[in-house]
């Protein structure tokens, strides 16, 4: 009997030995780089702009028309999800569905870094809603600069790939982070839930909600 209940013990402690071992190789996966960003974040600008004369507000050409947007725009702000840059050119505001995309990518990213072992960061949104006089003034700057550009719909936003918030001690290799950026938002693009664009002087995913 004493050798029946020591044997069960061994295959006991075999099995989860055997268990432990196994999410240990599954821990130490190595790290799937997302590729081609340029060939895959193709949306052109017509695309963007279709989407956001559908979606969005009539431009507007001052800041001081924000109250007079003829649809609800929705501030965004710095939060425990991402971080708003500070914006130069641009307003900080959208209309609600992007909004609700802002949202549904910043909680994805956060989500995928828990599940890929990373540590904790947030997304850096460095442009928003351009008036007809900031759009005037980025371009006295930047020349490549869209006159007619979807951001001016409230429907557009870019997001930083080469820069990310630290939400504790702890920081992770910015390929990483702009990787797992770019998994998120391509599930996301085959979920026809808004068109991106690669922005590789800029150093930003442009997104449009749809």
């Amino acid at each position: 009997m004493r050798r029946i209940v020591w044997w069960y013990v061994a295959v006991c402690c075999v099995a989860v030995l055997f268990g432990a071992c196994k999410e240990e190789q599954k821990s130490k996966r190595p790290f799937v780089y997302f590729t081609n960003y340029q060939r895959t974040f193709n949306d052109l600008n017509d695309r963007h702009l279709s989407s956001a004369k559908r979606l969005g507000i009539t431009p507007l050409t001052s800041s001081g028309e924000l109250s007079k947007a003829d649809r609800t725009l929705k501030e965004i702000k710095t939060c425990s999800l991402f971080k708003v840059d500070k914006l130069t050119h641009s307003e900080p505001y959208l209309v609600p569905e992007a909004c609700e995309l802002l949202g549904t990518i910043a909680r994805n990213f956060k989500d995928s870094l828990y599940q890929k072992g990373l540590p904790a960061h947030s997304i850096v949104v460095t442009s928003v809603l351009r008036t007809g006089s900031s759009v005037k003034n980025l371009r006295k700057k930047n020349i490549n600069a869209s006159a007619n550009s979807a951001h001016v719909y409230g429907t557009t936003f870019d997001i930083a790939y080469a820069r990310f918030e630290k939400d504790g001690r702890k920081d992770a290799p910015g390929d990483k982070l702009k990787s797992v950026l770019a998994d998120v938002l391509q599930d996301l693009r085959l979920q026809k839930k808004c068109y991106v664009r690669y922005e590789y002087k800029q150093g930003c995913f442009h997104i449009t909600v749809r």
